[in-house]
């Protein structure tokens, strides 16, 4: 009886850690919302196309080719944490309009893409990677001219792709955060979790999970590593991800090839982007040396 009582205990601890990691996981896990509307409402001719990536998983995509027949310049679209491919669409016809073929996807466990174990920043990533890698062998997509364009946590992996991958030839950023830890301390704050122990248990957990540290991810961190040219945008009200975030993300750069852009609008300001995109398509055009 005297053994039973400290195995009991420590099987109990051992339920209680696996439930927190549970926990852990469904609290943070991505809500799925699948597309409802299509490019062609937009007047946008499309194919649906599935792009292979990590753990044998399949990505829901939409390509919009260019307009025209020559080789075009081409954008992949990533969007944020919970949403999909969808909710970019309005940046799908201003790039068409200007000449580029655009790719809009789904990561894994959103929209209509394949599920897996968990989401992350490095994921994202991942997802991104097999998209431009997937473009670049398209017909009329000039390789020479593929840009990448990202919002929220997309955009954090549109920065870490363009940090590793040198054939990218701009990146634009909307609404990335300077750090995940900074970013998820805010949000565990925001559901009342004190940081000790819980919190910081909770982001030593997250690292250990995705398999990397946060230092090695953070925007903020590796736009030193970026040689393309770098379009930061984001809204002046953004209370999800304060515009701070974006003004420490562009002075820790490097060079000049680095822009920031403030614009009036919240996190999820997808019709203030829709007025804007003039901006962006400006920035693009000047990075692929079309004007």
């Amino acid at each position: 009886m005297a053994i039973l009582v400290p195995v009991a205990v420590l099987l109990l601890i051992v339920m209680a850690v696996f439930a927190f990691h549970l926990l852990i996981h469904v609290g943070l896990g991505a809500p799925r919302i699948r597309e409802q509307g299509m490019p062609d409402q937009r007047g946008l001719a499309y194919r649906e196309v599935a792009i292979l990536t990590e753990n044998d998983k399949r990505l829901f995509a939409w390509f919009i080719p260019a307009p025209n027949d020559v080789p075009a310049p081409a954008v992949a679209v990533l969007h944020g944490w919970g949403a999909n491919a969808e909710m970019m669409l309005p940046l799908a016809a201003p790039l068409h309009s200007s000449g580029y073929a655009v790719l809009l996807f789904d990561a894994r466990n959103h929209g209509r893409s394949e599920a897996d174990s968990f989401s992350s920043l490095p994921r994202f990533a991942e997802d991104l990677e097999h998209a431009l890698d997937w473009l670049v062998q398209q017909p009329g997509v000039d390789a020479t001219r593929v840009a990448a364009v990202g919002h929220s946590v997309g955009a954090g992996a549109a920065l870490l792709v363009a940090s590793r991958r040198r054939n990218l030839a701009a990146v634009v950023s909307i609404a990335a955060f300077a750090h995940p830890e900074s970013m998820m301390r805010r949000f565990l704050a925001s559901r009342h979790v004190p940081y000790f122990p819980f919190g910081w248990y909770v982001l030593r957990y997250v690292q250990r999970v995705i398999g990397y540290r946060f230092d090695d991810i953070a925007p903020c961190n590796i736009i030193r590593q970026i040689l393309c040219p770098v379009l930061l945008v984001h809204g002046a009200n953004d209370s999800t991800v304060p515009a701070t975030d974006a003004e420490f993300i562009h002075a820790r750069r490097s060079g000049d090839h680095v822009r920031l852009l403030l614009l009036a609008g919240r996190h999820d300001s997808y019709d203030e982007l829709e007025c804007n995109a003039g901006k962006l398509t400006e920035f693009l055009d000047q990075a692929t040396r079309r004007k």
